[in-house]
């Protein structure tokens, strides 16, 4: 892969004006041959391995980041799904996994790690059933794991019993975690249509389809795609608008395929992915919202900002798929309303609804993300909630997910503060009305009939 001195100026200026990083460089590393009938010898396998596999992962991506000059975020791991994993323990406990997983995160010295993770759209098993037990305890006494859950797919249809399990294990993983504002549930997400090389936590982890060890990198460029719009000024009609983004969108994947195939090389394994998703950060600048207010809205939540989401959305996934034969995961927009700073803002103006946000989360990248509502919302309500979410991702074969956190003692309209990465909440109002009869019935709503596509 080759670059022009122009090419390389513009990606000094991305650096160094516009925010561009790349987002994070994810090891994946499958843990299928460290399954064992007694636990503890299983959970020392997986700490062994994952050590083994990415004790450097963290002096690589410095390395990188100080030879191309571009800044690398985070250094993250992704795993097998541990229910697989641990079925053969027949263990109803499975906090001991976790535990090992994140103090082999902290040996690595890296973010986080992701695939305390199960598949259950369309049913569980016995260590399916353990995961879901296990996660409140398992991410309340960790500091580095993630949890992600299949509960819907297009060609599985809902399984309602696990959108109600996962609305229970969210109010009691904040429970646990209410001095930290519900921290817990930031690192816990479900899916319909789940990838198996998504890079980006919560939902990071590698399905079974996926090589032994594995590099992913995800993208980001917020910045830059806002400064070209900016650049491009308002009265540039709408194609000119997409063919920015495409444009700006190819130049990122380019820098990011460049990043994942030399730490790969470096850490002697493959490249699988790039995920082109344009991830924002509490960072003034930054943000996801302000490029829909460029291309056209007064403020994200107007009207027209579902088709301004729409246009950048496919934008960036044609710009991604020019420029490398490897773009997978994700790749579109995020909208997490907590880690973006014009999203923070439009719903602290009222422009933003939750139901607004719902919405828009039918063309955007994945759904809806790092969501704030009221600590005493009943498990019927979230259940609601997540439930359309995945009819959304089932109905249109994309995937959709939802990161919801029920903060303790909040009421609609106060903030919560996380810090870091994870940003500022305003605690939305989900509604005075719920779903107890839904709740109440379970079973599996059925695959659509676009589903049948053999």
């Amino acid at each position: 892969m080759s670059f022009t001195d122009q090419e390389i100026l513009e990606t000094v200026r991305m650096v160094e004006l516009e925010t561009l990083d790349i987002r994070t460089i994810t090891l994946g590393i499958s843990l299928l041959d460290c399954a064992d009938p007694d636990l503890a010898s299983s959970c020392e396998k997986v700490y062994a391995k994952i050590v083994h596999h990415a004790r450097e992962l963290v002096d690589v991506g410095n390395g990188i980041a100080a030879d191309f000059g571009v800044p690398i975020v985070n250094k993250r791991i992704a795993t097998t799904p541990i229910a697989l994993v641990a079925a053969a323990s027949g263990a109803k406990d499975l906090v001991p996994f976790a535990r090992a997983m994140d103090a082999a995160a902290k040996a690595c010295r890296v973010d986080f790690i992701g695939g305390f993770t199960a598949y259950v759209h369309k049913g569980f098993t016995s260590a399916d059933r353990a995961l879901f037990d296990s996660i409140p305890a398992a991410l309340a006494e960790t500091d580095h794991v993630c949890s992600s859950l299949s509960l819907a797919s297009t060609r599985a249809g809902i399984h309602m019993d696990a959108v109600n399990r996962f609305a229970e294990i969210t109010l009691l993983a904040a429970a646990l975690t209410a001095d930290r504002g519900g921290l817990a549930c930031a690192k816990l997400v479900c899916f319909c249509n789940a990838v198996e090389d998504n890079p980006f936590v919560a939902g990071a982890h590698i399905g079974i389809g996926e090589p032994e060890t594995v590099v992913n990198v995800g993208v980001s460029g917020p910045g830059v795609v806002r400064s070209a719009l900016a650049r491009l000024g308002p009265e540039a009609d709408l194609l000119s608008v997409a063919e920015t983004v495409k444009r700006t969108a190819f130049k990122i994947t380019r820098m990011g395929e460049l990043v994942g195939r030399e730490a790969a090389r470096r850490l002697g394994t493959q490249f699988g992915i790039v995920d082109v998703s344009l991830a924002p950060t509490p960072a003034v600048g930054d943000s996801v919202s302000d490029i829909l207010e460029l291309i056209g809205v007064d403020r994200t939540g107007a009207p027209g900002s579902t088709a301004a989401l729409a246009l950048l959305t496919d934008a960036v996934k044609k710009g991604g798929a020019m420029a490398s034969s490897s773009v997978g995961g994700l790749s579109g927009a995020f909208i997490p309303v907590s880690e973006d700073s014009g999203m923070i803002r439009a719903v602290r103006e009222g422009a933003l609804s939750l139901a607004k946000l719902e919405a828009m989360t039918s063309v955007c990248s994945v759904g809806l993300d790092m969501v704030a509502v009221p600590g005493d919302t009943p498990a019927d309500v979230i259940a609601g909630i997540v439930a359309d979410e995945m009819a959304i991702g089932m109905v249109n074969g994309k995937t959709t997910a939802v990161r919801i956190i029920p903060v303790p003692g909040k009421r609609p309209g106060e903030t919560v503060e996380w810090g870091g990465l994870l940003g500022t909440a305003i605690v939305q109002d989900p509604g005075a009305f719920g779903a107890r009869v839904l709740f109440a019935r379970g079973g599996r709503i059925p695959a659509p009939l676009q589903s049948y596509k053999n």
